[in-house]
């Protein structure tokens, strides 16, 4: 694999040469990543991209490209080339597995390293947690609002084509059924699914040649797009051509609630009760929401979600919250600054629940082990030890994951209208 080194602020690497310098690169330390506040109102959050870290991590090294590059540029001096040519990760990483709930405060990732080990993977970590956990955020959402209803995402050709594929694997720990980027099916083995756009019925001399076509080459249960010309035409032509055992129908425009009702209706009437309706067209959770009492039995998904639906990212941050003393203990450290203080101190967590299992708050230690009374979920779990993996969660764990930790929270969490976060944070030391 391709080295992810350089996939991080300059500024990383110019602190680490001061630090080389000053002695102080060695010094213990414990970074952690967090969000001080839950974006546009949501009640709760998605933690997804773990696994992406610690895949970008094994591949963090500064082979003789990037030392050349470095060089070159006069980014750092040969004393810190040499440094990062040895360069691999020796300490240990913990944090909340992937499609585990976050809250403001919650100790998403936590590095526990020399200083100089890790300083430097702070850009890295964060643009994955960041992109990932806000996608796979807004993709809960979605699949809350859909209740039964698949949701596929379709959201390929809106965004950068790698992030496309991180997504892909975000939405798909969210909930969703399938991916439309072959890509992420290949690498992820993630679902795939797609038949035809309105370039394959417009290349056709006629909308039934189209649908002939397709149904030759994809069989009866395919997917015909109606909505090209007529939508009510495109229809009864779709039931001529693909019979009773049609497999579904796409609607991509209009005003989708009715247009469901029509073709639903027009279908029945035709018998093909069994033929399903699908939905795309610039879809979120409101729209999937205002579409629960619709006929319709999927949705297709693309802009708003690869986008984060209005939040694209989780505005985590990587802070050094403790380091090692005079004397050779952790003490902790901690920002100061106006709207962007931190709390010092090394974390751990559990999920607060009430004796029927409902939870209540995100408690935090500093630099103990949080009280559990009794019914209560530790959150962090080891990622890496001494600087080997040994997480082996899976996607479908992710998934598992995610909707046993929805079922934990009070009903109020679920509303798309903008509120305070579900549950607060509290912090014992």
């Amino acid at each position: 694999m391709p080295s992810t080194a350089l996939l991080t602020d300059h500024y990383e690497l110019t602190m680490l040469q001061a630090t080389l310098a000053d002695g102080t690169a060695d010094r213990r330390c414990v970074f952690e990543v967090f969000g001080r506040r839950l974006g546009g109102g949501r009640r709760f959050g998605v933690v997804a991209g773990t696994g992406r870290v610690l895949d970008a991590l094994a591949d963090f090294r500064f082979g003789e490209d990037e030392i050349a590059f470095l060089r070159r540029q006069g980014v750092v001096d040969d004393a810190t080339c040499d440094w990062l040519a040895d360069y691999r990760f020796t300490g240990d990483i913990w944090g909340y597995p992937e499609g585990e709930l976050w809250f403001p405060g919650s100790p998403v990732l936590r590095v526990d390293a020399s200083f100089g080990e890790g300083v430097i993977l702070e850009t890295l970590i964060l643009s994955i947690l960041n992109h990932d956990s806000a996608i796979a955020s807004a993709a809960a959402r979605m699949t809350i609002a859909a209740g039964d209803r698949p949701c596929i995402e379709m959201g390929t050709r809106r965004t950068h084509e790698e992030s496309a594929v991180a997504a892909a694997r975000a939405a798909y720990i969210a909930g969703f059924a399938a991916t439309s980027n072959l890509e992420a099916g290949r690498r992820h083995g993630i679902p795939t699914a797609g038949t035809a756009a309105h370039a394959f019925t417009l290349v056709h001399d006629s909308e039934r040649d189209a649908f002939a076509s397709q149904v030759r080459a994809l069989g009866e249960g395919t997917t015909l797009l109606v909505d090209t010309y007529d939508i009510t035409q495109g229809v009864a032509t779709a039931v001529e051509v693909g019979g009773r055992a049609l497999g579904a129908v796409r609607l991509d425009s209009g005003d989708l609630a009715d247009v469901a009702q029509a073709t639903r209706a027009q279908l029945d009437a035709a018998g093909n009760t069994d033929t399903r309706i699908t939905v795309t067209s610039d879809l979120d959770e409101y729209a999937i929401a205002a579409l629960a009492a619709a006929p319709v039995d999927g949705y297709g998904v693309g802009t708003s979600l690869v986008t984060g639906s209005g939040v694209p990212t989780s505005g985590f941050v990587y802070k050094l919250v403790s380091r090692e003393g005079a004397d050779g203990r952790l003490v902790g450290v901690a920002k100061k600054s106006k709207d962007k203080a931190s709390v010092g101190g090394r974390k751990t967590a559990l999920r607060r629940l009430t004796s029927r299992g409902v939870a209540e708050a995100e408690v935090i230690g500093i630099d103990v082990k949080p009280r559990d009374d009794g019914d209560d979920r530790e959150l962090m779990v080891p990622l890496v030890e001494s600087g080997e993996r040994v997480s082996t969660s899976t996607l479908r764990d992710a998934r598992e994951r995610l909707q046993a930790s929805l079922r934990e929270l009070p009903a109020a969490a679920k509303r798309l209208s903008k509120g305070d976060p579900a549950i607060p944070t509290i912090y014992e030391d």
